[in-house]
């Protein structure tokens, strides 16, 4: 999975926050590893220099293979807290779209079983 970070110009970059973020983004990401080709993360204070209660954003796209993107966003006060409301809503869309296409109703189909056949 490749993560890709982007910022306007009123976000404060330095590696330490770009880490982190990627830290969070894998290890919460990591069951749909081999389904997701790309993250896209986009940070901005949308209030510029002025405070404000809610003017930091984090919107995320995932990029599933063979599907279209998906993209969640959430404000909040501050960085960390955007981007991990903003990633709580992505696992929750994926899970969602694609982590029961595996598990359906709990548990495994019955219809590699054989017609007739005996069941324990």
């Amino acid at each position: 999975m490749q993560i890709q970070v982007n910022t306007d110009t009123n976000v404060d970059f330095h590696d330490d926050l770009v880490q982190r973020i990627e830290a969070d983004v894998e290890s919460a990401l990591a069951r749909f590893g081999d389904q997701i080709t790309r993250v896209e993360i986009h940070l901005s204070d949308e209030n510029a220099e002025k405070s404000g209660a809610s003017d930091k954003r984090c919107m995320l796209e995932a990029r599933p293979a063979g599907h279209q993107p998906v993209a969640v966003s959430h404000h909040a006060a501050s960085m960390d807290e955007a981007c991990n409301g903003a990633l709580r809503k992505l696992e929750a869309l994926l899970e969602s779209k694609y982590g029961r296409s595996d598990n359906r109703k709990g548990g495994q189909s019955i219809r590699h079983l054989p017609v007739g056949g005996e069941l324990s």
